[in-house]
């Protein structure tokens, strides 16, 4: 469980055997079983959560009651309502298992402790909030520019090996499309795979 970690943070920084050892201290196991929620919408927000195994999903409810998918976590991502965690008040989001997840999950004294004993960790979780706020920068452009079709191709090309993981209503929420909309963009583009 820990090597996916491990694999992930050797990615972006060095860290020593002392360092790697001492880094599993930090962290918690927790398992969800599909549909289970890891964090509901007015809740604390205790927790900064590693996925080694599994899918989640973070998003909102809007007025009408409908899911607004903000994001997706699968192997190797990070996950949390990190307004929530970082400031301790009532989180906005909620975080459910699309299917079976095991996470790694450190609390926001760990992670203060984590970066005063491991400096890299600093370094390594800086490289990653510069990265999501690119990413987030592009979604926008994407989702007030690009076409329906052109925002599903590029959300299926940047997430190959989970696309077929995740259920096309779920993908629909997360595009801002509707789901039959998705279903004609897969439709026309599997018939366009077997020509």
């Amino acid at each position: 469980m820990f090597d996916v970690l491990i694999s992930h943070i050797q990615n972006k920084v060095h860290l020593t055997e002392e360092e790697k050892s001492e880094l599993q201290t930090f962290f918690s196991v927790k398992k969800l079983k599909r549909k289970q929620f890891l964090l509901q919408e007015g809740n604390i927000c205790t927790n900064l959560s590693f996925v080694s195994k599994g899918l989640l999903k973070s998003y909102f409810v809007d007025e009408k009651g409908g899911e607004n998918i903000n994001m997706f976590a699968f192997e190797g991502w990070w996950i949390s309502d990190f307004k929530s965690f970082i400031s301790q008040d009532k989180a906005l989001l909620n975080i459910s298992a699309v299917e079976e997840t095991e996470l790694l999950t450190i609390s926001l004294d760990d992670y203060d402790k984590l970066m005063l004993k491991i400096p890299m960790m600093d370094r390594y979780f800086r490289i990653l909030y510069q990265n999501s706020l690119v990413t987030k920068d592009y979604r926008l452009i994407a989702s007030n520019s690009y076409t329906a079709e052109e925002k599903y191709l590029e959300f299926s090309k940047k997430n190959p090996e989970v696309i077929r993981r995740i259920p096309h209503n779920l993908i629909a929420s997360f595009l801002g499309l509707a789901p039959e909309t998705v279903s004609r963009i897969r439709k026309k583009n599997l018939s366009k795979d077997s020509i």
